[in-house]
């Protein structure tokens, strides 16, 4: 399979090198520049629990202490495993969706009531409105920013030229619209007629079917074994 990942390579790293190694060809098209917004050092003593909807939230976290056995509340499997890298002991995932992860504070046996939310400037789904309406008390901080890139290199464009992608993974809604102008201003159409886009959510599902891509809909840790039921199927 010839497979284009679009995530900073920091993001993709580990997963683009178990692709490799099962014989497939990788193609690195990032598709978004992800920068630090420089927070304020969170002081951990304030809250109850910290939310992350996405695996550069907890990068480019700032905490004040070293204490890191507050609740985290996860988004997936991904976004969990980047904070236990950090040493965070107190986790818990949803399935990958931030309906999943709003469900999952909403129903948590000891209720955090004060939370801070980190996340990027762009989001989706507006939670902290959401646990507000629920009787928690959130706090929003923006801690990363993402700009979207439309242009790609000349290796990664010859890598498509030469093998036309089978599958595209977009794990944002930025992601989704910066691929498909990239796609749009490179002439690359007619190479990607047997690609099909993998996205982390309808949302994003709903975009890209709306510029004509075929797409699947999937979750983060799942890739394998949805790449080989599109392989097989």
């Amino acid at each position: 399979m010839n497979i284009i990942f679009t995530r900073p390579l920091i993001d993709t790293e580990d997963l683009m090198s178990n692709f490799l190694s099962s014989d497939n060809k990788i193609i690195h098209m990032p598709t978004l520049n992800i920068k630090s917004s420089n927070m304020k050092p969170l002081n951990t003593k304030d809250y109850d629990g910290l939310i992350f909807t996405s695996a550069n939230a907890v990068r480019f976290l700032k905490i004040e202490n070293e204490d890191k056995s507050i609740k985290c509340f996860c988004v997936g499997n991904l976004t969990e495993r980047s904070l236990r890298l950090k040493g965070f002991n107190n986790t818990v995932a949803a399935s990958g969706t931030v309906n999943a992860l709003k469900n999952l504070i909403i129903n948590s046996e000891n209720k955090a009531k004060r939370l801070a939310y980190l996340c990027g400037d762009i989001i989706s789904f507006e939670l902290d409105n959401d646990l507000k309406k629920s009787g928690f008390k959130v706090n929003k901080i923006i801690n990363y920013n993402s700009t979207k890139i439309t242009d790609i290199n000349t290796e990664s464009l010859e890598l498509i030229k030469k093998y036309p992608p089978n599958i595209a993974l977009i794990y944002s809604n930025r992601s989704a619209e910066s691929f498909d102008e990239i796609i749009k201003k490179y002439s690359l159409a007619e190479l990607m007629t047997q690609c099909t886009v993998m996205c982390i959510s309808k949302k994003i599902e709903k975009f890209l079917k709306s510029k004509g891509w075929k797409t699947v809909v999937f979750n983060p840790g799942e890739e394998f074994n949805k790449i080989d039921q599109i392989k097989n199927g």
